[in-house]
């Protein structure tokens, strides 16, 4: 795909790694919708994209809404005249242990709403989106591609059954997407990162950043515009389809 004038959904596209993604693509002469909830942050990544010699526009969507969903990616098409590609990036985090006890008594247990709400946004909206997007692009017979933005937490990681789950759960769609939607030239690929410097790592204790920083072989974070990069190389490969690239700096090996 070339990216010059190609139109790139984002969701999540108004802060952290969609806005990020969103301004390196926007370099390479891309137009983006970008589709958030936050409109403040949208403005703020549209003049960001246009600033760096893209066009873009704004969308308001919750992704766990089939209806907003449906109408975003009619929308976007109406507006842009296209789909070519689409970067699942909107997610949320709400950590916790399945259970936690104290002397043998349970004191505390992951709510029905810390589950749900994940899956809702990180596994269900994924699973609309790309519906959605597909759709307009066998309508538009148009060749495309989609990114799944998973995790190395795929694999299990202590205090996240709810994010986990869903990222195994994206990974496992990217695969079968990508047997699926080949027949109509539409390629499904995904990338897990690792600890990521974005406002969400930036907010955590410094204690806290500087141990999981020495667990990485690489002695530190990724930076939001090495996961552009590697958004930008998928769109870029047309050969590649059904795979997860891990950028992590070795930390899941």
């Amino acid at each position: 795909m070339k990216l010059q004038d190609s139109v790139i959904a984002i969701t999540g596209g108004g802060q952290g790694l969609g806005r990020s993604m969103a301004v390196f693509l926007a370099g390479k002469g891309a137009k983006l919708a970008l589709i958030d909830l936050n409109q403040e942050k949208l403005d703020e990544a549209v003049d960001l994209c246009k600033a760096a010699g893209g066009d873009a526009k704004s969308y308001i969507a919750n992704v766990a809404k089939e209806d907003d969903v449906v109408a975003t990616f009619e929308n976007i098409v109406k507006d842009f005249g296209n789909l070519h590609g689409l970067v699942n990036n909107a997610g949320i985090l709400r950590d916790g242990l399945l259970v936690k006890a104290k002397d043998g008594q349970i004191v505390k247990k992951m709510t029905i709403e810390q589950w749900q709400s994940v899956i809702d946004v990180n596994l269900t909206g994924v699973f609309l989106c790309t519906r959605e997007a597909a759709s307009q692009m066998i309508e538009q017979n148009t060749a495309g591609c989609i990114i799944n933005i998973a995790s190395i937490s795929r694999a299990g990681n202590m205090g996240q059954t709810n994010y986990s789950a869903a990222k195994a759960g994206v990974s496992a769609m990217t695969v079968t997407w990508a047997k699926e939607l080949a027949r109509y030239g539409i390629r499904s690929m995904g990338i897990a990162p690792g600890f990521i410097a974005t406002e969400m790592t930036g907010s955590m204790k410094p204690e806290a950043l500087e141990m999981m920083t020495r667990q990485i072989p690489l002695q530190r974070m990724g930076q939001p515009d090495e996961i552009a990069q590697t958004a930008a190389f998928i769109l870029e490969n047309d050969y590649l389809s059904g795979r997860i690239i891990e950028v992590d700096g070795a930390l899941r090996v």
